[in-house]
């Protein structure tokens, strides 16, 4: 499968995972500096550029300041036209605008209902939606926190096993935040919804 590597303007707490050949790298607005930090030389730059100039460079997109998407948005759909089925965000969280933390939990949403996976980094934990199906996370940290969140209305038929507080045909709602600051205590923790969507998290091991 195809990946897409974003790197947005928020907080850039470390690479995970690096692209191999093949794979795509966008870098979204200000997100070009900790792309160049790692490293890495991006496929495409795109963005509104109120971040930061934007440079000297053919491989860039300016975007509109006036716009519907947003800038880790505009990079989504560009990797989505271009094949991408596996998505990688750094740099979508953190930063001076829990607005645009909000607004990439919700492009991880948009990114499942067109047929792809999106994984959201932050400071050692990393976010993905999953609607009607199951998640398997593997326990790499012990006593790890994972935490699940109702995207929409209501989440319905949740079962969550291997954890600390295991849930059995629950329903989920965004008015009441029961699913946060879980435990992972198997080798394996499963997340399941029926009927719904969630925002999944769970707590990774520090980037050495």
């Amino acid at each position: 499968m195809k990946r897409c590597f974003i790197f947005a303007a928020g907080t850039f707490f470390g690479l995970r995972l690096r692209p191999a050949g093949g794979d795509l790298v966008i870098a979204a607005d200000a997100g070009y500096r900790a792309c160049r930090r790692t490293g890495l030389e991006p496929d495409l730059i795109l963005g509104d550029f109120d971040s930061m100039d934007p440079p000297e460079e053919e491989r860039v997109l300016r975007l509109p300041v006036e716009k519907d998407d947003t800038d880790t948005l505009a990079a989504v759909r560009m990797g989505l036209e271009r094949g991408c089925g596996e998505f990688h965000i750094y740099g979508g969280t953190g930063g001076r605008r829990m607005d645009h933390t909000l607004a990439n939990l919700q492009t991880l949403l948009f990114l499942r209902r067109h047929g792809a996976r999106g994984y959201l980094y932050d400071d050692d934990f990393v976010w993905t939606v999953i609607e009607n199906e199951t998640l398997r996370v593997e326990k790499t940290v012990e006593w790890g926190l994972l935490s699940a969140f109702c995207l929409g209305d209501r989440a319905e038929g949740v079962d969550e096993e291997g954890l600390q507080y295991p849930l059995r045909d629950a329903v989920l709602t965004p008015d009441f935040p029961v699913g946060v600051s879980n435990h992972i205590l198997d080798a394996e923790a499963v997340v399941t919804v029926r009927r719904g969507a969630l925002a999944v998290g769970w707590e990774l091991p520090p980037i050495c």
